[in-house]
């Protein structure tokens, strides 16, 4: 099977549904960036060490398939083989969140994004989601969306954030504050 089509030399792609869009439209953008946050948590896998973390990251890689499938799927298109986000997706990021966060030292004031290899790479995947966010909030303010999608983005920046912490805090690399000059 050959990997290019030629159907998009000029421009334009096809939605889940048979619909087609400039590479430009909002959608492209928002499951793009997408896209884009799921191959760099391929590249923290690549070079996480502990095996849960890498696990519970290869998780939200296929969580993130499902979003990107959700949004190039309009929501008036009718698929069978389409899965749509829902609740259970934030909401298994925010018991691990909870879970990481019990062991982290209360955070008091802004810190640095940095730390080891693989934190400051979660610290770098966490503005690629909250770009992700940015982009499917402007698609949802054009087109209807599954808004179970945003919430998700919102929450899985914030799950970025501690797993970065956390990370950090396990391989001993210390929190450097910010300070305001």
């Amino acid at each position: 099977m050959k990997i290019y089509t030629k159907t998009g030399d000029s421009g334009d792609t096809a939605l889940f549904g048979g619909r087609r869009v400039s590479k430009e439209h909002p959608r492209i953008e928002a499951y793009g960036t997408v896209d884009e946050l799921n191959a760099f948590l391929g590249q923290i896998v690549a070079i996480c060490q502990d095996e849960a973390i890498a696990g519970s990251l290869q998780r939200v890689q296929g969580q993130l398939f499902v979003v990107g499938a959700d949004l190039a799927t309009p929501m008036q298109a009718r698929t069978s083989y389409i899965s749509r986000m829902d609740a259970s997706f934030g909401q298994q990021l925010e018991a691990e969140m909870d879970a990481w966060q019990a062991k982290l030292p209360q955070l008091t004031q802004f810190i640095l994004p940095g730390g080891g290899p693989a934190g400051a790479g979660l610290h770098v995947a966490r503005t690629i989601c909250r770009r992700a966010e940015r982009r499917v909030v402007n698609l949802a303010q054009q087109e209807a969306i599954n808004q179970e999608v945003v919430i998700y983005l919102n929450r899985l920046s914030d799950w970025l954030f501690v797993l970065a912490r956390y990370v950090n805090h396990i391989q001993n690399m210390p929190e450097k504050a910010w300070q305001p000059e």
